[in-house]
């Protein structure tokens, strides 16, 4: 048994710092397991959101030693524990209070993306009939906890606060899981360049790094729907192609 610091932000709103708070740590224990032994015995004051403490609900996201991650996932000895450990609120998020951050603005990017628009069934018995390729293409993207730090570690929204013009990494994610649907009809690419702000992102991957349910972000969701948008709103040929055809150009 061992006795470690932690600086941990305290503020709300209006601003804060970092606390210093020392504990002790035992084998196999998780920053949230020091954040609620810090909450028990000399912070109870102190807010933390978190729900399952298994990797599944996404409540727990932190900045730890600044780098987004999920802290019921992140264990003490993967960090160097000769020095203090600084835990804070996710950076692209207004701070409500300590370590808890309003991602509310999250759940209305999602409300205005197109839903799920299932072309005609194609059996006699009303059902339809779909590859298991192209199945398998999109149930990649239905692990999404939706915990946000793709959307933390994002230049665009934590570096310069495109909050209005770019909807960030996770709602890729979520568009692609619709656009890429076997079934689906329905077509994003223009409000993913002109609303969604895609052009913004410059895939330098870490998204794709930071995700604890390791979707393949940049790679499968994000490039495919960039190459979409290209497709769909700047190739002329590709243009006169579905306006002379009749169709509506959804890309394979």
């Amino acid at each position: 048994m061992a006795t470690n610091t932690f600086k941990i932000w305290r503020g709300d709103a209006e601003g804060g710092a970092l606390q210093d708070y020392s504990t002790e740590v035992t084998e196999g224990m998780v920053v949230l397991d020091a954040v609620h032994q810090i909450q028990a015995e000399q912070a109870p004051d102190l807010a933390v959101r978190w729900n399952c403490k298994a990797g599944k609900c996404g409540s727990c996201s932190a900045e730890v030693n600044g780098m987004p991650r999920l802290m019921c996932m992140t264990r003490l000895n993967s960090l160097p524990m000769d020095e203090p450990v600084s835990i804070e609120p996710m950076r692209a998020f207004p701070p409500v209070k300590d370590l808890v951050t309003d991602v509310s603005w999250n759940y209305k990017v999602k409300k205005t993306i197109r839903p799920f628009k299932p072309r005609a069934p194609d059996a006699e018995d009303g059902t339809w009939r779909m590859d298991q390729a192209d199945v398998d293409r999109v149930m990649e993207f239905r692990k999404c906890i939706e915990c946000y730090l793709c959307q933390d570690v994002c230049h665009v929204l934590r570096e310069h606060h495109k909050h209005e013009e770019f909807v960030g990494p996770r709602f890729f994610v979520y568009a692609a899981a619709l656009e890429m649907h076997p079934l689906d009809e329905e077509t994003r690419s223009k409000e993913l360049w002109e609303e969604g702000g895609i052009g913004y992102c410059n895939i330098t991957k870490c998204c794709t790094n930071v995700c604890p349910e390791n979707i393949t972000i940049t790679d499968n969701a994000i490039i495919p729907l960039k190459e979409r948008v290209v497709d769909q709103v700047f190739d002329p040929v590709s243009r006169a192609f579905r306006v002379l055809s009749g169709r509506k150009g959804k890309a394979p």
